[in-house]
């Protein structure tokens, strides 16, 4: 029976610290905050505001006012995902949705014909020169 727990514990264990249950990746910018609000922080980084969301559970260690350097350490989650067709497969769905009665009323006009390179035009001949 024990023999029987400690393999379930084990088997536990196993799952809790598989990657399927792994946090996402923790990124960090580091800069002195342009603006502090109870919702978020904006910091400036080079030329660019980072502006990230604070929560209840955000851990806070210092005094947070404009001009202090901070470090915020934060992790990025998609809040949706919307698959686009890709190119091959809009051509796909191009072809097969049947056509437009307005889009086949009004066509478009033909290309015209290339035009084909013109030859200089010749000198005229010289008439001789009238003797006096």
């Amino acid at each position: 029976m024990k023999k029987l727990q400690l393999l379930s514990a084990l088997f536990l264990g196993s799952l809790i610290t598989s990657p399927a249950f792994a946090a996402a990746k923790t990124y960090q910018v580091t800069g002195p905050i342009v603006e502090v609000t109870d919702e978020t922080i904006t910091i400036e980084k080079g030329k660019e505001k980072w502006q990230v969301d604070r929560t209840k559970d955000t851990k806070v260690t210092g005094d947070l006012k404009v001009g202090t350097k901070v470090t915020v350490q934060y992790r990025m989650s998609a809040e949706s995902i919307e698959a686009k067709a890709g190119a091959k497969d809009a051509k796909d769905a191009k072809a097969a949705k049947p056509a437009d009665k307005a889009s086949t009323d009004a066509k478009a006009p033909e290309a015209a014909p290339k035009a084909e390179p013109t030859k200089p035009a010749a000198k005229p001949a010289e008439a001789p020169a009238a003797k006096k």
